[in-house]
Formats: structure tokens, sequence, C-alpha cells
């Protein structure tokens, strides 16, 4: 049975034979009766390679992977609505300017009631 050698080149131009053709000649190889070297010079390899391949195959690290069953489990969490965030209330402002003769009083933002009745009160000259 001659099975031809598939090369795929590596980075550092050594043979990277597929790990299936690996399990095939190592598999030959443990026959009764196979020579390894014939084996291996059959299919232009070096037969220490060969040897290799097959302890790895008698130690098991040729045998498919077998996967284990897995189980994501996502703890439920209580899902707690955050409080609105209360809009401030929107502060009216604006320019308040009173000229009386040769005076002349601006007022910005938004003063009180008793804040305008004593500057009015200023104005026409009464006391505080």
């Amino acid at each position: 049975m001659t099975t031809e050698a598939p090369k795929r080149i590596g980075r550092k131009g050594v043979p990277n034979h597929p790990i299936e053709f690996r399990r095939q000649l190592a598999t030959l190889a443990c026959e009764p009766g196979v020579s390894v070297a014939r084996l291996a010079m059959e299919h232009g390899l070096n037969a220490n390679l060969v040897f290799k391949w097959r302890r790895s195959l008698r130690a098991g690290e040729y045998d498919p992977v077998g996967l284990l069953p897995v189980k994501v489990e996502i703890p439920a969490t209580e899902i707690v609505p955050t409080p609105p965030v209360p809009t401030p209330k929107t502060v009216q402002t604006g320019t308040i300017e009173i000229s009386v003769g040769n005076a002349r009083v601006r007022i910005d933002g938004t003063p009180d009631e008793s804040t305008l009745t004593l500057v009015l009160r200023m104005l026409r000259g009464g006391s505080a």
C-alpha cells in the first residue's frame, strides 16, 4: 500500500504533514512485520520521523478530541428601574431697565416683589 506524502511547507521550510497522514503511516508502522525504515523510504521520509509518529500514536496524541457538553447558565438578575431624574424647574430670567430722570436702574434675573418695591421707592426719592 503506497500512500503519497502530502507536504505543506511550514514557516521554517520544514514539511508540515497533516495529522491524518501521520496517523495513517503510524498505524501502518504498528502492523506486525512492517519495516519502518522501508515504509519511511517509500514515502520519502526519515525513519526517525515515522518512529516518532508511531510513539505519538501509541501515546494517544492522534486520537480524536472529544468535546464535553457545556451548559451556560445566565443568572437571573432583578431589573430595578432607575428612578426618574427630576428635571429642574425652568427659571424664567429677564431684564428690567427703569429710567427716572437722571437715574437708570437695570435688574437682571428674577427679582422678588419686595426687591422691586424697594428699588421703585428709592427711585421716587423715598427712603428705604
